[in-house]
């Protein structure tokens, strides 16, 4: 399973090297639902890419992050102040007696100090750092599909929701992050075929025998990582563009360094024509699968 990966978060990216138009109102209605329900997790790379806004709508998303950054700010400093005032109450009954529900208190408070504290380092500093553009299950991030006759550029959730599926699939199928090869014309029929994507990813992550280890291309080229995606619609919920990332058996290096699935970098010849389904028949879809960039892995222990 690809549970976490360093990816392209700028759309930016994506009109210089594929020439790709961009779903602004998308990134605008993303961006609204965060501002009014706040469960949208959005790359912090992704948006820093509408630092410098040159376009209306461009602004408009500027804004709404702006306005997000501000509510966050104010809760986090909230959450300092009320975990001050509760590690004060904890230490003065330790002071008093050592009791264990005081001590998990402290401890409680303590952590949620110093992870408050990050996350407003996080939304003030001006240099970028490497997680800015690392994604788990959950977070948006741009992905390029074809419509309309050519490649856009769409923000979508990691972690499918099938069309025609209930909300709740989310929680019942929490892995559909990943869609296994072997599953294509089993779970994943309605989208494969039929709605395909692209990811852009520099290095992967997994967990192995409870480390976390980072892959990468050993010639450092970044990889076109085909997916599946749904437009997901719902009575009374918000529409939800998301993807999974197809995995397969891993190559001999992922393989001895003990893990058993990785992602599979289209070529970049073949991209329109896996973007691009319609008309294709299935073994013409698996032959793209198969014929693709198949770079040395190399590993480490992830920082």
């Amino acid at each position: 399973m690809c549970y976490s990966a360093q990816v392209w978060d700028a759309y930016q990216k994506y009109q210089r090297t594929f020439g790709a138009k961009i779903d602004f109102q998308e990134f605008v209605r993303l961006y609204g639902i965060r501002n009014d329900a706040g469960s949208i997790k959005a790359l912090p790379g992704m948006d820093r890419s509408f630092e410098a806004p040159e376009t209306p709508e461009e602004r408009q998303i500027r804004s709404l992050i702006d306005a997000y950054e501000l509510t966050e700010k104010n809760r986090l400093e909230l959450e300092v102040f009320q975990q001050k005032q509760r590690l004060v109450e904890a230490e003065r009954k330790l002071a008093v007696k050592e009791t264990k529900a005081a001590a998990e208190s402290k401890r409680i408070a303590t952590d949620k100090i110093e992870r408050a504290r990050s996350r407003l380092t996080d939304l003030t500093r001006a240099d970028v750092k490497g997680r800015d553009a690392r994604i788990y299950p959950g977070y948006h991030v741009p992905v390029m599909i074809w419509r309309d006759g050519r490649r856009t550029v769409v923000p979508m959730r990691y972690r499918c929701r099938p069309a025609g599926k209930p909300a709740f699939y989310d929680t019942k199928y929490p892995g559909t992050y990943n869609a296994r090869w072997d599953n294509l014309e089993g779970f994943w029929k309605a989208q494969f075929g039929a709605t395909h994507g692209i990811m852009v990813v520099n290095r992967f992550y997994e967990h192995v025998d409870g480390k976390v280890l980072e892959f990468a291309p050993k010639q450092g080229q970044d990889m076109l990582v085909a997916c599946l995606w749904s437009h997901w619609t719902g009575k009374g919920e918000p529409d939800l563009y998301s993807f999974a990332a197809i995995t397969d058996e891993p190559p001999a290096e992922v393989a001895a360094a003990g893990h058993d699935r990785c992602i599979i970098p289209i070529k970049p010849e073949n991209v329109d024509a896996w973007l691009n389904p319609e008309g294709r028949s299935k073994p013409e879809l698996w032959d793209l699968l198969d014929d693709r960039e198949r770079p040395y892995y190399e590993h480490r222990l992830a920082a």
